[in-house]
């Protein structure tokens, strides 16, 4: 698998990994089916407070967390990172093996952020640098940040953050030249206008919902034991608490269905079959895996959307069905993250430092894990992922529903994880 292949699609031989597809599924299918049902008997009442649980950490903990010092050496950090990647864009080899800028993009910045995220919080917050030149820019002007000329309209909501992670995840997976450096840098320059003309007329609130990257760190951070209450408490907490108390603005079901969508696309993409397709396809290459991508996020909003309406059929009315459950996919969507791109992060990680560190390009060495525990690991995920998603349909299900509706109610949504969890583990075990 060479450079390009690599970073654009992951790595790792998912199509051979040594796992039993029966025990896989059946597993899969009994796990999901036994919390369904014993969620039922023993969880008749909503248990999940949202920003307002937590337990909060103590004051000079909170202190530190809040000095000037560590957030503007977060944000100096972001800033440097950036402008190493943007040098060895400018200036680098076009080619990927030697510049370690597209393996900064899709490794340590796209899956790092992940870890990152449901370790510490939404640290893009800190590190975004096009914050950090919006606040510059504001700071000269003697302007506060937080304001700007127009109000973002509410019905916004996340629906240009979906934009721009479907754009992203189309350069990474469907483009022609995924690691190209001019793709790339013409890619990061429009993508950094877009923003900063956007927090210049709304203001820095523009990055909470609008920057594709930033809601990407803020959702996976709902899943981190760290967080902030509604009272600007800094607390440990349930990572299921936190999850409670995701925004159910317009567009959030959008940013759910990119990322189950593209990353289901990314697990497809590298099969023999589709392989053939591109390359035999009347239509080019480039528009065939344009419209599989397209077509795959498309197919899985569709899905939520027709559980999502059968809701409403087996337990009567819902207040806006579509939003109420999105929060769910989340813990689905990081299974499916982890499972796809653990492999590319522990390998093709290490390396991206060192290149970018200026040492001689080394070849890839292999992953901590042995193909058996990558397989453990990769299944367990997705798994523990569906898991997760059905205790959160439920408690949400058990709030809104009427209480002799609660569990009939849920059967659409255990169905749609179901079908999900069936397709997750046929990737990896196919």
């Amino acid at each position: 698998m060479n450079a390009l292949t690599s970073l654009a699609h992951g790595v790792g031989a998912r199509h051979d990994l040594p796992v039993s597809a029966f025990h896989a599924y059946a597993g899969a299918f009994a796990a999901l089916l036994v919390s369904f049902l014993a969620l039922g008997l023993l969880w008749p009442a909503p248990r999940f407070r949202g920003d307002r649980a937590g337990r909060p950490l103590p004051v000079p903990v909170q202190r530190a967390a809040q000095a000037r010092v560590l957030r503007g050496a977060a944000r100096g950090l972001g800033l440097a990172a950036a402008a190493v990647m943007l040098l060895h864009l400018l200036l680098g080899p076009d080619d990927a093996d030697r510049n370690p800028a597209p393996a900064m993009v899709y490794v340590l910045f796209w899956v790092g952020l992940v870890p990152a995220s449901l370790l510490f919080g939404p640290v893009w917050r800190l590190l975004n640098p096009l914050r950090t030149l919006h606040a510059l820019g504001c700071r000269t002007a003697r302007r506060d940040p937080r304001r700007g000329s127009a109000r973002l309209p509410r019905q916004l909501g996340y629906w240009p953050a979906a934009a721009g992670l479907l754009a992203f995840t189309w350069l990474e997976l469907a483009s022609p030249s995924p690691t190209s450096r001019t793709a790339l840098l013409l890619f990061l320059l429009a993508y950094a206008a877009v923003q900063l003309t956007g927090a210049a007329i709304f203001g820095s609130h523009w990055f909470d919902r609008c920057d594709a990257f930033d809601v990407y760190s803020a959702l996976l951070a709902r899943l981190a034991p760290l967080g902030r209450r509604a009272d600007g408490q800094l607390v440990l907490r349930s990572p299921l608490q936190g999850l409670d108390g995701t925004p159910q603005a317009p567009g959030l079901v959008a940013v759910m269905c990119v990322l189950l969508g593209s990353t289901a696309y990314d697990g497809v993409s590298d099969a023999p079959a589709w392989i053939a397709m591109l390359q035999t396809s009347p239509l080019g290459p480039t528009t065939t895996a344009s419209l599989g991508l397209v077509g795959t996020v498309v197919a899985i909003a569709a899905l939520y959307g027709v559980c999502a309406g059968a809701v409403r059929l087996t337990a009567g009315p819902v207040p806006q069905p579509l939003s109420a459950f999105a929060h769910s996919l989340l813990p689905i969507a990081v299974g499916y993250l982890v499972a796809h791109y653990f492999s590319l992060f522990t390998t093709e990680g290490p390396r991206a430092v060192m290149t970018a560190a200026g040492h001689r390009p080394v070849a890839a060495r292999d992953g901590p894990l042995g193909p058996d525990g990558l397989a453990t690991l990769q299944v367990t995920a997705v798994v523990t992922g569906h898991v997760l998603g059905v205790v959160a349909a439920h408690d949400r299900s058990v709030r809104l529903l009427p209480p002799d509706r609660a569990v009939a109610g849920q059967i659409p949504l255990l169905a749609l994880m179901m079908g999900y969890t069936l397709g997750g583990i046929g990737l990896l075990v196919a």
